[in-house]
């Protein structure tokens, strides 16, 4: 940042402060594979997200707001570090024993906000690693979120489909019996333990692919585990437990600036929603979760409004990739979608290369600052929220901090119509979006994946889309547009070399 750019940030900071007395509190609500398309505030049809609409209504919705990653441990690593997840070898979708891949010292997004004054909790899915590869569940775990500037954690380890399925509370298993060890191995089973894939009887919920490995409330899971009984989460629970750890955290520094990251396990597989919401989607359990994802908000918005800190929290919400529908059980989330659309006008999802892989819904609420019912085709990427939270609160990074990380508060507040001068997008290749083009570049990468039925758009030639005409991507220009894909593809050369 230069010394000109930083002194126009803290005035603008400045001024924010002035104008709301305080820093605003932080709220991010993370929600885990829901499509542009899953919200009727993004414009599906077949259900209705009304505290999601409400929160819209209220403040800006982006449209062209991404995730960096088309899967989830790459573009939350991403976002909380300000660093493109590609950029490493080590940031595939991890297995629950995976070390822990943010470490101490290193800059992140809740340290920033840390540095600043904040109170700053995590509670949610993690799944960037723990400890340093050699966990033992029994004892304390680090490190992990409390290790690099979280003051509160309350996390899932990994997802709800990979054991261990427990609840890590400030580094340690919560509700653990110290008589009933916690084991895991993620390559054979261990001693006496039974198996989905042996024993398909003893499961609820059938898989479609993958998941038989660990039994766990009648749910195969990936990776084996025997004990902690007791610390056992139940399915139909975790989206009531998170809220509440969430709604508690909120009240305990309601005094006080505080950043919550709340990542939801909501609509991540298994989905075994509460029964309070099973079948009112009439989608199946995929629908429903979208349900109680939707409740999920409302209780957040609830609470802020019930202890009078709405007005000054900025309160956003978005995905960590694009969706998916049948990911590995049998849940009836095909059979029964309908017409229903997950990603939208876009094409591709979860996994893909195309727009649907990364390009989320973003909501942002802030009533003291960021007007009602605002709709902007800003581009802004989760990479920049390291940049853009530090420039709201006034701070200047050291040289080496969030490197691919770009200021775009204005974008962020609705007041600049343009964002970031290029998206970047990572699945199978990379792409790189500038002035509505878009580049893919080759990869030799399968074109489906048969597991879910999800179109990857890998292709050993270079793609080109002008998305403004053609945001389903289905008139490849690459031929005709040479020139074009030069200058994109000495861009996105030009981004991988610094």
């Amino acid at each position: 940042m230069t010394r000109r750019h930083f002194l126009s940030t803290l005035a603008a900071a400045s001024q924010i402060k002035a104008a709301t007395s305080e820093y605003p509190n932080i709220i991010l609500i993370l929600a885990d594979d829901v499509g542009y398309g899953d919200l009727s505030c993004y414009g599906a049809t077949a259900l209705k997200t009304p505290n999601l609409d409400k929160l819209a209504g209220a403040g800006l919705r982006l449209t062209n707001g991404h995730a960096t990653s088309a899967t989830c441990t790459p573009s939350r690593y991403s976002l909380l570090s300000g660093e493109y997840a590609w950029r490493r070898k080590d940031t595939a979708i991890l297995p629950g024993d995976a070390p822990a891949l943010l470490t101490p010292g290193r800059t992140t997004l809740p340290s920033i906000l840390k540095q600043s004054g904040y109170a700053t909790g995590c509670v949610g899915k993690w799944h960037l690693g723990l400890g340093n590869g050699h966990i033992d569940w029994n004892s304390e775990i680090k490190p992990g979120p409390n290790q690099i500037g979280f003051d509160y954690s309350f996390i899932i380890p990994a997802t709800g489909d990979r054991v261990p399925c427990v609840f890590v509370e400030n580094g340690r298993v919560a509700n653990l019996d110290p008589a009933d060890p916690i084991q895991i191995n993620y390559k054979e089973p261990l001693p006496g333990e039974l198996t989905a894939r042996d024993h398909p009887e003893l499961l609820r919920m059938q898989a479609s692919h993958g998941h038989d490995n660990a039994i766990v409330n009648g749910i195969g899971r990936i990776g084996y585990m025997t004990g902690g009984k007791s610390a056992l989460w139940v399915d139909e629970e975790i989206s009531t437990v998170l809220t509440a750890k969430s709604v508690k955290f909120i009240e305990d520094h309601a005094r006080q600036p505080f950043f919550l990251y709340f990542a939801t396990h909501d609509i991540h597989v298994p989905r075994v929603p509460n029964p309070r919401f099973v079948g009112k989607s009439g989608m199946g359990p995929r629908g429903d979760a979208i349900l109680e994802l939707d409740w999920t908000v409302g209780e957040i918005m609830r609470t802020l409004d019930r202890l009078g800190l709405a007005q000054n929290t900025m309160l956003m919400f978005s995905s960590d990739n694009g969706p998916v529908v049948d990911d590995g059980y049998r849940d009836q989330a095909v059979e029964k979608l309908g017409a229903h659309k997950p990603s939208g006008i876009y094409r591709g999802g979860k996994y893909s290369n195309f727009d649907a892989g990364t390009r989320v819904p973003w909501i942002v609420r802030w009533p003291a600052r960021i007007k009602p019912d605002q709709i902007s085709g800003a581009a802004i990427s989760q990479v920049d929220l390291p940049s853009t939270l530090a420039a709201l609160t006034g701070q200047n990074l050291p040289s080496k901090a969030a490197p691919d990380s770009l200021n775009e508060l204005p974008a962020l507040l609705g007041e600049s119509k343009t964002g970031r001068p290029y998206i970047i997008e990572h699945a199978g290749s990379l792409s790189i979006i500038q002035n509505g083009w878009k580049l893919i570049s080759p990869s030799n990468g399968p074109k489906m994946d048969t597991n879910t039925n999800t179109e990857l758009g890998n292709d050993p030639q270079p793609q080109l889309y002008y998305l403004p005409d053609d945001p389903s991507e289905h008139h490849d220009l690459a031929a005709q547009q040479p020139a074009r894909v030069r200058i994109l593809t000495d861009l996105l050369n030009n981004v991988k070399s610094r």
